[in-house]
Formats: C-alpha cells, sequence, structure tokens
C-alpha cells in the first residue's frame, strides 16, 4: 500500500500505537526530506517513574524513513525497515521531539547503490530532544532499499 505525505499527515494520527501513547506527527515534508514528531507526556502515557516510555521513544522514529523514502523514491522501490538502536541519555519528560531529515545527497546514494537490482542497507541518526533542546534519546534506524525489475 502507498501513502501520499498529506494522507499520512492526516491519518497517521489514527494509527493505535500512536494514538494512544500520545505521539503526533507535527511536520511530513511531501518530498520526503524532512519529517517532525513530538510527543507530550502526560498521566496517561507516562511510565512507572512519570517518563515516556522508552518504547514510546524508539516508535517516534519507526515508521518515518521509511515512509519518507517511500514517498521520494514511489512505487519503484522496496522499502522498510530492517533494523533500529536506541540510547536512552536521559528521562524523557514533558514535549519530546524526534527530527528526521534525508538529504538529497542520500536520495541519490540510494538510487546509485540500487540502480543494478541490489540491495542497500543505509543507516540513518537522529536525536529527540526534551523543550530545552537536549538529547534524551539517540536512535539509529537501517532501511532496506531495493529498486523493482522492470516488467
Amino acid at each position: 500500500m502507498h501513502f501520499t505525505p498529506s494522507q499520512l499527515r492526516r491519518f497517521i494520527f489514527l494509527w493505535p500505537p500512536f494514538l494512544g501513547a500520545g505521539v503526533k506527527v507535527k511536520e511530513f515534508a511531501d518530498d520526503g526530506s524532512r519529517v517532525v514528531v513530538q510527543h507530550k507526556l502526560t498521566k496517561l502515557n507516562q511510565n512507572a517513574v512519570g517518563t515516556a516510555f522508552g518504547g514510546t521513544i524508539m516508535a517516534m522514529t519507526d515508521p518515518f524513513f521509511m515512509l519518507a523514502s517511500m514517498a521520494r523514491l514511489g512505487k519503484e522501490y522496496l522499502v522498510w525497515d530492517a533494523a533500529g538502536e536506541v540510547q536512552f541519555l536521559k528521562p524523557g519528560k514533558g514535549r519530546i521531539t524526534a527530527t528526521m531529515e534525508i538529504p538529497d545527497d542520500v536520495y541519490e546514494t540510494i538510487k546509485e547503490k540500487t540502480a543494478g537490482g541490489s540491495k542497500y542497507l543505509h543507516w540513518f541518526d537522529t536525536d529527540v530532544v526534551d523543550e530545552s533542546g537536549e538529547v534524551v534519546a539517540h536512535v539509529r534506524r537501517q532501511v532496506y532499499y531495493r529498486r523493482k525489475a522492470k516488467k
């Protein structure tokens, strides 16, 4: 299934893991270059020690490098999340934000590496920051790319 960025902006907040956790997409660039996601800590979505769940912090970045890539590269590519890593640096309190960016040169690399039909795995890094700009967690996501065979 393929969604446009505007469709994702409108409906991803209804996705059950985000709805229950309080994760909101604030920005999703039409060209797949930037996604901004926020989580606001409330009594309903905090863990036992009053901070953001580690799983919520990881989920804030889960689909977005993949979805942004799908929006940019189109239906000619197979794209999926392959791996994820997180390093928690401090408790997530208040409003936390993840800004995920994919520059044009990364898309050019993806196209070059997959031009002959080979798979390409790319690691993306992003920080989840609190309202004061301090890093709460460093997240790495690996995305799988392969250009579909021409029929």
